[in-house]
This record gives C-alpha cells, sequence and structure tokens, in this order.
C-alpha cells in the first residue's frame, strides 16, 4: 500500500513538471529567454529558485546526517547561518548591485561578467573551464541522496537499481530543462518549494514526537556519550564549536561565490523584488535548513554502529572506519515516519534534487556555450546556440551519471569539493568586483588559483585516503585541515583577503574601462533602471 502511494505521488509530480516544461517551452524564443527567463521573473519565484538550488538531497540526506550525528542539535547553527549568512545577506549585499552590473554589461553568466568586467578573455575561459569540472561532483552528490532515498522507500539495494534511478533522474532533469530552460525551473522550483516546507515541518515534528516529544528527546540526546562527555550533544554549541563553524562558513559563505545561486540575481525583474526576495528567501531558508539539521540532530536516537538490543537501527562502518553517515536519515524516516508520510518524503526530496540539478545542469550548459564554443564560431544564430545548450546539458549528465555510479565518495566529501573550489577561486573577485573599481586583473587571477589549487591538493593529500597516518595527525589538530569542508571553508575565507591585497600591490591599468563599468551605478542610470 505504502509503495503505491508513494508511487502515485511521484507520477503525478513527475506530470506535473513535464507539463511546467511543455508550457514554458512555447515562451522560450532567446538565449536569454533561455538562460535568463527573459529578465521577468519575479520575486516570489526567484526566492524559491534560490532556495531551492540552495538546498538538495545533499542536504537533507548527507549533511544533516553526518553533521547532526557529529554536533547533536547545535546543527541547527547550520540551517541558521544558511538564512542568514547564506541568504538574507547575500541578497542584500549582491542581489541589488549583481543585477544592475550584470544588465549593463550584458552578461549571461559569471565568466562572461570576469570577461565584461575586467576586459580578459582568459579570465572568462579559465572561470567556464572550472564552473563545468567543478560543478559534476556537486551533480553526483545530489544523485547519491536521492538514490539512498529510493533505496530507503522501495527496499532496493542492488547496484543494477541505483544506476537506474540515477539515470532515470538525469532524464527527468533533461527534458524539462532543455524544454523551457530557466523560465521552467523558476515555476518549477516554486512548486517544488511549497512541498519542501510542508514536507519538512511534518517529518521534524513526527520524528520528535516518536521519541516522547522535545524534553524527552533533548535528555536521551544528553545522555549519550562523546569523547567521554555526557549533555554535549543537546547543548547549544555542541562537543566541537571550532569545527561547527566551518561547517556554517562553507554552506552558508560559499552560496555568495557560487554561479548557480548568483544566477537568480542576473535574472530578476526588480530591485523591489529583490527586497521581497531577501524576506522570503530567508524565511524559506529557516524553515527547510533549519528543520533539516535539527532533524539530523537526533539521528543517534534512531541509529547506532552496532546491534544492542535496542529498537535502534544498526548502521554500516565504511571501509575507512567511519560510520555510513548517508544511510542515517534514510533509517531515521523508516523508523520515525507513518507509512503514509514516506511518499511524502520522497517527492520532497526529489522537489529538492530535481530543482538543484536543473540550476546546476543550466549553469554549466549556459556557460560552455556563451563562453566557450560561441566565440568561437564565425556565425550562432540564437536558434543555433540554445540547440548547443541542449545538446550541452545531456553531455554534462551524462558525465554526472557516470561519477555518480561511483559510490565510495561521501555526499558531503562530494559537495564540499564542489562549493570549496568554486566558492574559493570566485568569491573575492565577484563580490569586490561589484564594489570596488581597484580591483585588478591580478588579483583575479589569484584567487582562481589559490581556489582551484588548495582544493586539487586537499584531495590528493587526504581526498583519495592515500596517506592515511597524515589524515589521522593533521584530524587530531583543533581544526581538522584534513576535512574537505574544512578546506573549503578556508579557501573561501583566503579568497576574500587575497583579493584586496594583491590589489593593493598591482595597479588597475585598464582604468577608462573601469570607470565605464561603473557608470551603470551613476544615480541617472539607476533612475532609468
Amino acid at each position: 500500500m505504502t509503495t503505491a502511494i508513494t508511487i502515485g505521488m511521484i507520477i503525478i509530480y513527475v506530470a506535473i513538471m513535464m507539463g511546467i516544461g511543455v508550457y514554458t517551452a512555447r515562451q522560450t524564443r532567446s538565449v536569454s529567454d533561455f538562460v535568463l527567463g527573459g529578465h521577468s521573473v519575479g520575486s516570489w519565484l526567484t526566492a524559491f529558485a534560490y532556495g531551492t538550488s540552495y538546498f538538495s538531497a545533499v542536504v537533507f540526506i548527507g549533511y544533516a546526517g553526518q553533521f547532526g550525528w557529529t554536533y547533536g542539535v547545535s546543527a541547527a547553527w547550520v540551517g541558521i547561518g544558511n538564512a542568514l549568512l547564506g541568504s538574507l545577506l547575500a541578497w542584500i549585499v549582491l542581489g541589488r548591485r549583481t543585477r544592475i552590473m550584470t544588465q549593463s554589461l550584458g552578461a549571461k553568466t559569471m565568466p562572461e561578467y570576469f570577461e565584461k568586467r575586467w576586459n580578459s578573455k582568459g579570465l572568462k575561459v579559465a572561470a567556464a573551464v572550472i564552473v563545468f569540472i567543478f560543478l559534476i561532483p556537486y551533480t553526483a552528490s545530489v544523485y547519491n541522496g536521492l538514490s539512498r532515498l529510493f533505496n530507503m522507500a522501495f527496499q532496493i539495494e542492488s547496484e543494477g537499481a541505483y544506476k537506474i534511478i540515477v539515470i532515470v533522474m538525469a532524464l527527468l532533469t533533461a527534458i524539462y530543462v532543455i524544454l523551457g530552460g530557466y523560465a521552467a525551473t523558476a515555476i518549477n522550483d516554486f512548486i517544488q518549494g511549497i512541498v519542501m516546507l510542508v514536507g519538512i515541518a511534518a517529518v521534524v515534528i513526527c520524528a520528535i514526537h516518536n521519541r516522547g516529544g522535545m524534553t524527552a528527546a533533548l535528555a536521551a540526546l544528553g545522555d549519550i556519550e562523546v569523547n567521554g562527555k555526557t549533555n554535549t550533544l543537546n547543548s547549544v554549541f555542541g562537543p566541537d564549536p571550532l569545527n561547527l563553524l566551518g561547517v556554517v562558513v562553507l554552506t552558508s559563505l560559499g552560496t555568495w561565490g557560487l554561479p548557480q545561486m548568483v544566477h537568480k540575481f542576473y535574472a530578476i525583474k526588480s530591485e523591489n523584488d529583490i527586497k521581497k526576495g531577501a524576506v522570503i528567501s530567508t524565511v524559506f531558508a529557516l524553515i527547510v535548513a533549519g528543520g533539516s539539521y535539527l532533524l539530523g540532530g537526533f539521528d543517534r536516537l534512531f541509529c547506532t554502529l552496532s546491534a544492542d538490543g535496542s529498537d535502534k537501527t544498526v548502521i554500516s562502518t565504511l571501509s575507512n572506519g567511519k560510520p555510513d553517515f548517508d544511510a542515517m536519515i534514510p533509517s531515521l524516516l523508516h523508523t520515525a515516519l507513518p507509512d503514509i508520510l514516506i511518499g511524502l518524503v520522497v517527492v520532497l526530496v526529489l522537489s529538492a534534487s530535481m530543482s538543484t540539478l536543473s540550476s546546476l545542469v543550466l549553469t554549466s550548459s549556459s556557460t560552455l556555450t556563451i563562453d566557450l564554443i560561441k566565440p568561437n564560431m564565425k556565425k550562432c544564430s540564437d536558434k543555433k546556440e540554445m540547440l548547443i545548450m541542449r545538446v550541452l546539458i545531456a553531455v554534462f549528465l551524462v558525465i554526472s551519471v557516470l561519477l555518480a555510479f561511483n559510490k565510495n565518495a561521501s555526499i558531503s566529501t562530494l559537495m564540499s569539493y564542489s562549493w570549496g573550489a568554486l566558492a574559493g577561486a570566485f568569491l573575492g573577485p565577484f563580490m569586490y568586483g561589484l564594489f570596488s573599481k581597484k580591483v585588478t586583473k591580478p588579483a583575479v587571477w589569484c584567487s582562481f588559483i589559490l581556489g582551484i589549487g588548495l582544493t586539487l591538493v586537499h584531495m590528493f593529500l587526504f581526498g583519495f585516503g592515500w596517506n592515511p597516518e597524515l589524515s589521522k595527525a593533521v584530524a587530531s589538530l583543533p581544526l581538522n585541515l584534513a576535512s574537505p569542508i574544512n578546506a573549503g571553508a578556508i579557501a573561501m575565507l583566503l579568497s576574500l583577503i587575497v583579493v584586496p591585497l594583491v590589489s593593493a600591490c598591482t595597479k588597475v591599468k585598464d582604468t577608462d574601462h573601469v570607470e565605464n563599468v561603473f557608470t551603470c551605478y551613476a544615480p541617472a542610470a539607476e533612475k532609468k533602471d
């Protein structure tokens, strides 16, 4: 009965999604329509598109499971940070200026922004390559999270079934994004966002009720020992506040430099919509991210690492000796939820993940087409350009699917390397470039090299388990530098430091070009806008 209800809900959801793709395909007539929705997307659609692109199966399944197990209820601080720093402050600081400058420059992608802001084709090419390469592991992590949930809902464990799930999700994403582009994703994101809000609230309430209510659940969590201490998993800042801060920085500040996130500001209709969108996006993040991490904080009450005669689900241990974090939230849901809600949760995570996937593939395909392929073609009409983008959407998804077939890397590791590389390279140049005329081209190159270099070095030293003794030694330090999460957070902070320092030591050569760029903020231009 439960399986039939779940399948029925999925069929209805997919039918709606495909219908929106067909509807918006009729209104998508140009590259601007396909990539930016014709600059006509309002506050509600943009805010929900931002939120649903932000939170996916990666957060609900991977991050909530791992950080809830590690930090207890203090993991909810990650959700609060996502709302205040990753949503509210990002909209306030970046929203208006991003919209004005990108529209003035005619930039449709982040690499195109780098080219036109600093008059450099080299920056555009480098940024486009970085975007394409490092969005792939993020996409693979979303597939990983989806497959975990489907395994829980339908009791599917075989390798072949896992691959089928990944392929079907990729095909569904490809269909509606190829048909309608940004407009299709924005409308779908709004519907998906509503499902996420209702689903998260229902799941958190049921899980806590299953353990006797909030007071009883917190008391039981406090009885669990972590490093020989009790009453840490139910405390305000948890057993490890310093490394918790690293998680907050990575998952919150990272949105400021991710092309698929700031792209939402390119397309929003007006400045008034930015103000409204900031509030809507923040409330959305508080409910969805705060609820997800709070839910994860109680996963030790539902999961255990060894059979002890309790009613807990036994979680397997991976080859590296760590618990299988990605299996925790699915196990919690299977234990805590009534059968009727399993279908809602499947649609919830499917909604969150499909919206994120659509944003990722659209960002990647538009970047390759606009920034790498089109400049090297003598003639490229809008029709041909959109055809190339649609083909590249399929190519990007095929590569991501092949990477997702390898389940050895955890969800959080894949996402951390993706966010660390992208935001570590782009955060400082993108943000400072909106506000300051003094940011120089060498400073941008330094940020690119530092962000990607630090990520690659960390991957080879710690990511593949080639030197377990080094990883163990570094992990014992107060700040665990062996963690890809902390490495990504450090890369972002270094980008914010390096760009102004290098700019202070170098000179802006093309001053006339810079002055022309910043005329978009002149009072007359703003009034006209």
